[in-house]
């Protein structure tokens, strides 16, 4: 039996059956007959066995392989244009010979079928004549939708009719990718608009179903979005609101794709042609959104003044107002502006407290980065309890939707980037890496893929695990050249941070000075997402000490503009770091009080260690081992336990 199987489940159940049903004597002399009983069990030996069976039978056979699911003898009957008696009959004769057999009761109706095994239904299926097939599926899309299961349920069918330039057709597969969707299957929906294509559509309709083929592939393809889109914009059809959100949709994938300038010159020319109304408005704030998320210089000299101009007139009526409150937020945000004004204007594009209805995380008209930037000046204003519901509503929305592709990546990402600011590093770990996982199947050096990989990096940093984060940034291509959108935290920040941690400190230096660069030309100054100022003052501590110290009053004083504990608490200990005797204690002492009353507590463990180094004090450092401890910070836990053993004395 094994070598005439070689243990395949499905043959050696069949031939067990055979044996049985051939009153074959299991002796030695007879082995050699299971060899031909087997080649009845698959391919043309099943096809013959099933022609033996009967015409009407082998019709009845087709007819359910080319159902495929929810086979029930009806649907059967109709499609082999059998009587119902004489389909009943047929099902029983394949019944018996072990070709069909009824499903399981407690998932499906009592008259439903299926094959015995997919590798039956894949033979019987491929033994229809070619022609014949397609047109069995033509009639089986009518029969299934008449039957009331769906346009996406007939869509199966439609994908294997010739094209024929059928009206029909094309809109049948367009309900289908719809219903897709709907589901989150959007490689389905990309197969049924790819194939409605084929058919062709009439010339009014075509740019309609290459602009909805761009929406099915924008999660997982942008590039290819982008060439769909352009066609379709391309093509006459697209009229109004349709030719807007096709506009917008491809400013979103050129941005995803990295090619910013290009989406933002996209919407600015669709405003241009516009007159003043809602739909030019809602077009700006796309223009502005696609500018605040500009990695290098302003595309648009003022953009930040005409921005808070706009703004200071929104009261969140609708949400083309709440789009502008909530870009002036994170713009504000970004330059280290007040962080209580910031929370108010945020607050503003919110209904009772919760994102507006058209504003979700799954609705099209606005996208996800408008609402990653609502929560993410949260994120730095240290509201990280907003910040942090706000990301888990995303993910928990594109997982209920069945979302994939870039979303979920960002979702992953965003919520990674929360429990690192909490100072819960292991879970934000694990959520970054199953970002990254996500992202390589999107596409490496897109901005999502930049987003996971710079948290990634920044959390093992967080953990003292130097030799992983700088093999993970090895592995993922974390070194310039930097992508054109702006990434949180900081990446030129966070790469200075680790060619540091590894030793390059010549190198590290160059990073963090043209990370202040870049973003003293862009006008951010947020001291906590670029952070690069803090870790340049401790880098040049020795070397050039009258520097350091400018650095870290310049650090002081946009800490204290922004007037987050956080970021104030951040300071005094770059401040710390820089003095010597009792004046670094009682730096390090304010920095502990700040951190304390901050969300942030792998920043309050690491304030709290170095100020029972520098106090000499055995218990601070012992409440900032358990702090260390509970954040997943083992570099920090190490470097206490150290100076516990060493430097302090334990006590």
């Amino acid at each position: 039996m094994w070598a005439v199987t070689g243990g395949n489940p499905y043959e050696t159940v069949e031939l067990l059956a055979k044996v049985q049903d051939s009153e074959l004597e299991p002796v030695e002399a007879h082995a050699g007959e299971l060899r031909e009983l087997n080649r009845s069990a698959r391919g043309g030996g099943l096809v013959a066995r099933l022609e033996e069976l009967g015409i009407d039978a082998t019709r009845f056979a087709w007819a359910a392989a080319i159902l495929g699911d929810g086979i029930t003898v009806g649907l059967v009957a109709q499609l082999a244009t059998l009587g119902h008696e004489e389909a009943v009959r047929c099902a029983e004769r394949l019944r018996g010979a072990r070709i069909l057999t009824v499903r399981d009761p407690a998932s499906a109706g009592p008259d439903e079928l299926e094959f015995v095994h997919p590798l039956i239904e894949t033979a019987v299926y491929n033994s229809i004549p070619d022609a014949l097939r397609r047109a069995m599926h033509g009639i089986a899309a009518r029969i299934v939708t008449d039957s009331g299961r769906g346009a996406a349920a007939a869509a199966r069918h439609l994908l294997e009719v010739h094209p024929d330039d059928d009206e029909e057709l094309v809109w049948q597969l367009r309900e289908a990718a719809r219903e897709h969707l709907a589901v989150g299957a959007p490689d389905a929906a990309r197969r049924c608009l790819e194939r409605a294509l084929e058919e062709p559509p009439r010339p009014e309709v075509h740019a309609h179903v290459l602009h909805e083929l761009g929406s099915a592939t924008f999660l997982t393809a942008p590039a290819r979005t982008i060439g769909h889109l352009r066609t379709a914009l391309g093509m006459p059809g697209l009229d109004g609101d349709r030719r807007v959100d096709a506009v917008i949709r491809l400013s979103q994938a050129l941005l995803h794709n990295d090619q910013m300038e290009e989406a933002v010159r996209t919407v600015e020319a669709e405003a241009a042609r516009m007159p003043a109304g809602p739909t030019r408005m809602r077009l700006q704030a796309v223009q502005f959104m696609w500018e605040g998320v500009h990695a290098g210089e302003s595309l648009t000299p003022g953009r930040s003044e005409r921005l808070a101009q706009l703004a200071a007139t929104c009261t969140g009526r609708d949400n083309a107002e709440r789009a502008l409150l909530i870009l002036r937020g994170f713009d504000a945000m970004m330059r280290g502006e007040n962080a209580e004004e910031i929370v108010e204007i945020c607050d503003r594009a919110l209904v009772n407290g919760r994102l507006a209805p058209g504003l979700g995380w799954t609705d099209n008209e606005w996208g996800v980065e408008l609402l990653l930037m609502l929560a993410s000046s949260y994120a730095y204003t240290d509201r990280l309890d907003r910040a942090e519901a706000l990301y888990s509503e995303a993910l928990q929305a594109y997982d209920t939707a069945g979302w994939g592709g870039g979303h979920l990546v960002l979702a992953h990402a965003y919520v990674g980037l929360a429990h690192r600011r909490r100072g819960r590093l292991e879970a934000a770990e694990n959520s970054l890496r199953e970002s990254l996982r996500l992202a390589e199947r999107v596409g490496r050096g897109l901005p999502l893929y930049w987003t996971a990989t710079c948290n990634l990096v920044d959390t093992l940093l967080a953990r003292g695990h130097v030799d992983e984060a700088w093999a993970t940034a090895e592995r993922h291509g974390f070194a310039p050249p930097y992508p054109s959108t702006v990434v949180l935290p900081d990446p030129r920040s966070v790469r200075g941070r680790l060619l540091l941690a590894v030793g390059r400190t010549k190198e590290g230096v160059n990073e963090l000075e043209a990370a202040e660069k870049a973003a003293a030309a862009r006008g951010h100054h947020h001291p906590v997402h670029v952070f690069a100022a803090a870790d340049l003052a401790r880098a040049l501590a020795t070397e050039d000490p009258a520097r350091a110290a400018r650095l870290a009053v310049d650090l002081r004083r946009r800490a204290e503009r922004l007037g987050t504990d956080t970021a104030i608490g951040e300071a005094l200990r770059v401040a710390a770091a820089l003095e010597t005797g009792q004046r670094a204690v009682r730096l390090a002492g304010q920095a502990v009080t700040y951190l304390e009353s901050s969300p942030c507590q792998y920043e309050h463990a690491a304030a709290r260690i170095e100020y029972g180094v520098l106090a000499r004090s055995a218990p601070d450092l012992e409440r900032g081992v358990a702090l260390a401890r509970s954040c997943g910070a083992d570099g920090l836990v190490e470097r206490a336990r150290t100076e516990l053993a060493t430097g302090v004395g334990l006590p």
